[in-house]
């Protein structure tokens, strides 16, 4: 991570820095028109003076609707690689012959790709582009999503789970670098829209999948396999932006041909200013490793939670649909709450509260999972769903411990990779744990215990200091 430049580190968590707070707040920040190139020489020092700001091209109307519409349609591509295959699990393990260690490694697979794959974005869009790269990320999870069903075994289900995964990766991590560059002063708004695309596949998928499998004639590889015409779909508005790039349009970021960031903000001396690192390794500040724990194991409990939330409903005796509803509604809190939680979390000196509040949340709901899964399934699912959004709680958080932008990359950075190689045995551990005890008291309770170390990291976490202070 040490090699990335600052502006393309930038990207993990865009939204949360001082500068972009200030900007999205601006009276003056009503257009979607990215800025024109003939701003008055005080706009341009000011815009210089930000490090976290990306200069954005000028653009035509019917551009900057084709930017939306493929912010929006890859945001919805984002999770239903996922999300889909909770609720028909049962009918891919018994066509693959899938012991349920296996089972619990397919759903730690994300947590992997994301921890492997997404440290390379940068370096990629720095290379090829963002648009390119969130282009091929499509490509990607279209071409998995279409493979893997047909694959024919376990191993070829991994292999095509991995390519769609490696899509997401890298597509997650560099749209909201297209949101910086074409919507400097309106990053609020746009990464809002990005954040309710992204839930409502995540919760669309989860819904929708098992009615569709049984209308396509009760195939699985169907069920799973229609996912990827989403996918496709959203690979033609990327298309249209990476042909205008080659040919110096508009989303071209100068005479180098790279939009990858590295050569947005410029001076009218033409030297890029970068704002500059803390020197010390960001592994010495106990702040640091306290937010990568929290990550990491509110994390591991989302994958969890869609991997294995719908079997534990259906060895209960809840229908396959009702199942995956179930798992919608609790990915589907999300999208409130997400508005909500930084906004509160903003005002607060110490974010140890809402850990607490959300934590408790999640061990109510463990508690009613294991005694009456089935009875009060719609209640655990929202409590379950209310907890979850310890994710961005975690974002938000990382944007508050750290003082100048680069510390607050370099903590992103560290916090998100680390985090998601902690979130990888989890759910490995909870397949294993199924398949020994034949049933889900054990890993219902190992989930229930999990939420112990994440309350302490992220009180831990919490405290009004920052990782400057520490290293």
């Amino acid at each position: 991570m040490a090699g990335m430049a600052d502006e393309d580190l930038a990207t993990l968590d865009p939204a949360r820095t001082p500068d972009t707070a200030a900007s999205v707040d601006s009276p003056t920040s009503n257009s979607l028109t990215p800025d024109s190139p003939a701003d008055s020489a005080a706009d341009a020092r000011a815009a210089d003076a930000r490090p976290n700001r990306i200069g954005a091209p000028a653009a035509s109307r019917w551009v900057n609707r084709l930017v939306i519409a493929g912010l929006v349609l890859a945001a919805l591509n984002l999770r239903p690689a996922i999300t889909s295959l909770g609720p028909l699990l049962k009918e891919v393990r018994e066509g693959l012959g899938m012991s349920g260690t296996v089972a619990g490694l397919l759903t730690s697979v994300p947590a992997l790709c994301f921890a492997i794959f997404g440290v390379t974005a940068p370096r990629l869009a720095r290379r090829w582009g963002p648009a390119a790269v969130v282009c091929a990320g499509m490509v990607a999870i279209a071409a998995g999503l279409a493979i893997r069903p047909f694959a024919g075994g376990t191993v070829g289900f991994l292999a095509a789970s991995g390519l769609a995964l490696a899509g997401i990766a890298v597509s997650n991590i560099l749209m909201p670098v297209i949101v910086k560059r074409w919507y400097p002063e309106r990053v609020g708004a746009m990464t809002g829209l990005y954040s309710m695309a992204l839930s409502l596949g995540t919760a669309g998928a989860a819904a929708v999948t098992v009615p569709m499998t049984d209308a396509l004639g009760g195939s699985w590889q169907l069920g799973l396999g229609v996912w990827a015409l989403l996918a496709a779909v959203a690979v033609l508005p990327w298309v249209f932006l990476v042909r205008m790039r080659s040919g110096g349009g508009p989303s071209g970021s100068g005479p180098s041909g790279s939009d990858g960031g590295s050569t947005g903000n410029r001076s009218a001396s033409g030297a890029a200013p970068r704002e500059a690192a803390p020197r010390s390794r960001i592994t010495r500040s106990p702040t640091a490793w306290a937010m990568a724990v929290f990550f990491g194991l509110q994390a591991t409990a989302a994958y969890i939670t869609m991997g294995w939330m719908p079997q534990i409903f259906r060895d209960a005796g809840v229908s396959a649909g009702t199942a995956g509803l179930l798992l919608a509604v609790t990915m589907v809190m999300g999208v409130p709450l997400a508005f909500v939680l930084p906004r509160i979390a903003a005002r607060l000196n110490h974010q140890g509260v809402l850990v607490v509040i959300l934590g408790s949340f999640g061990l109510v709901g463990y508690a009613g999972l294991w005694l009456a899964p089935a009875g009060g399934a719609w209640a655990w699912a929202l409590l379950l769903g209310v907890s979850n959004c310890a994710f961005p709680l975690a974002l938000t958080m990382i944007g508050m411990r750290a003082r100048s932008g680069a510390g607050v990359v370099r903590l992103s950075a560290f916090a998100q990779s680390t985090g998601y190689l902690i979130s990888i045995p989890g759910p490995l551990l909870i397949g294993a744990l199924y398949q020994h005890s034949g049933g889900w008291d054990l890993p219902i309770a190992l989930m229930a215990a999990l939420m112990i170390p994440q309350i302490a990291a992220g009180i831990f976490a919490g405290r009004n200091r920052t990782v400057e202070d520490e290293i």
